[in-house]
């Protein structure tokens, strides 16, 4: 399939960009995000062709490759033109044309990705009967985040704008290429002057250690425990609608104190992710321009509501302070470890990744009975894998009607008894924190 679009040139990754590209790196996978969703009833090829067109076309993102220059540089290299395949499977007659979407969705994540010639999407249609039933995106997460991609969806949901049955608008937030640009201007040079002098008094004065050690490593060493917390979601509705604190702030709260009395760290210390959509140009872009801020929380002698009010102001300004060249915070971390003569562990981090659910106002906060009768329904699962993860990396999920958070860790520095102690110990403080906002941090008894 042809496709062409606005924009076509070659420039330096953009600052989002090689945060993702180094990750990548370090954990030997080109992170592919999507789905495997079912369509609407009538949907043709046709229209996923015109998708497919209208997604290659509008977005530059979705036209970026990478390319590694004589000069040992890695460039974003963005095309005009070009074509692309939409594969189509057709699932047999007696099989289940969600499973067969999966089972396709799984290949092309599990396929290598080459950035120099590869596009960085992956796109399939599924017939059953000879009817389209289901489609497969798969997209790099170099040239996107969660946030990126819900403007692709918010966009191709409009058939008339797809398929050019009206006039398509101009994309007025700033492409990768003009915030690579941008980053490279005096404008932005000053930006990441002031980002860095915050990390360096921070980098100066927070505990070198995040963690006690390994106290029971295993092999495969990265491990995942992930929590299904219907009980926690409601004891956090009450905790909103008691402080009107963000949901997010409250959730860091919880991990952060969780993890405070697993490892007796205080302060703790944690990079948050920041989406960065809050500056100028940037709340509709489909580049990713997510960054970790670093945020320290000295908790001390202090009631959980106390916490929480000064976790959401921290928080705040660790995503103030999140918008930088990962080339130039490395050099710093670096310089700062070695005048302070030791390795400064920053690989600690937390993210809310949820983007349909975050908002939890519109029910009535529930009964202290229906939270505890919640907690029969929590559901606990173990994974491994021998791919290098961070130390600990805690996310939150997007899934409806609970909290869904998890705990990945290297296990040769969190044995995995406190990465269950965590999400456990988040579970367990927030029901008591719904009702009793006196209850002390590390003592666990009311004021």
């Amino acid at each position: 399939m042809r496709f062409e679009g606005d924009g076509s040139g070659v420039e330096e990754l953009s600052w989002g960009q090689r945060e993702l590209w180094e990750a990548m790196r370090r954990q030997f996978t080109w992170m592919p995000m999507g789905y495997a969703l079912p369509v609407p009833p009538g949907t043709t090829v046709d229209d996923m062709v015109a998708q497919l067109r209208f997604m290659m076309g509008r977005y530059q993102s979705m036209r970026t490759r990478v390319r590694r220059d004589p000069d040992g540089h890695d460039r974003q290299v963005v095309a005009a033109s070009g074509e692309i395949d939409l594969e189509i499977v057709d699932a047999s007659p007696d099989e289940d044309p969600a499973a067969v979407a999966e089972a396709v969705r799984q290949r092309f994540c599990d396929a290598d990705h080459d950035f120099a010639r590869d596009w960085p999407v992956r796109m399939a249609v599924v017939r059953h009967h000879g009817v389209v039933t289901h489609q497969v995106v798969i997209v790099c997460h170099l040239v996107t985040d969660g946030f990126g991609a819900m403007v692709v969806i918010r966009e191709i949901e409009d058939r008339d704008l797809v398929h050019g049955r009206r006039p398509v608008p101009p994309v007025t937030a700033t492409e990768p290429m003009a915030q690579a640009r941008w980053e490279a201007s005096p404008a932005g040079r000053r930006e990441l002057a002031a980002v860095l002098r915050r990390w360096e008094g921070l980098l100066r004065t927070i505990p070198a250690r995040r963690f006690p050690g390994p106290a029971d490593p295993r092999e495969p060493r990265h491990w995942q425990v992930r929590l299904d917390s219907p009980a926690t979601l409601l004891a956090v509705r009450v905790i909103r609608a008691r402080t009107t604190v963000d949901s997010s702030s409250i959730l860091l709260a919880l991990f952060a104190i969780a993890l405070a009395r697993v490892t007796g760290a205080d302060p703790l210390v944690t990079r948050v992710i920041a989406h960065n959509r809050f500056r100028r140009g940037l709340a509709e872009t489909v580049s990713p321009v997510t960054h970790t801020g670093l945020c320290v929380i000295p908790l001390g002698d202090t009631t959980f509501d106390e916490a929480l009010a000064m976790v959401h102001r921290r928080a705040m300004a660790a995503y103030r302070y999140a918008y930088y060249d990962p080339r130039d915070l490395d050099a710093l971390v670096a310089r700062v470890a070695a005048e302070r003569g030791e390795e400064i562990d920053l690989s600690c981090f937390f993210n809310d990744r949820r983007l349909a659910t975050r908002d939890l106002t519109e029910a009535p906060p529930p009964a202290p009975d229906e939270i505890t009768a919640a907690l029969g329904r929590s559901r606990l699962r173990w994974s491994q894998q021998d791919k290098p993860v961070e130390r600990l990396f805690a996310t939150i999920n997007d899934e409806p009607d609970t909290l869904d958070y998890e705990v990945f860790a290297d296990t040769h520095h969190v044995a995995p008894a406190d990465m269950e102690a965590c999400v456990r110990g988040m579970e367990a403080l927030a029901v008591t924190a719904a009702f009793d906002p006196s209850v002390r941090v590390f003592q666990g008894v009311a004021a």
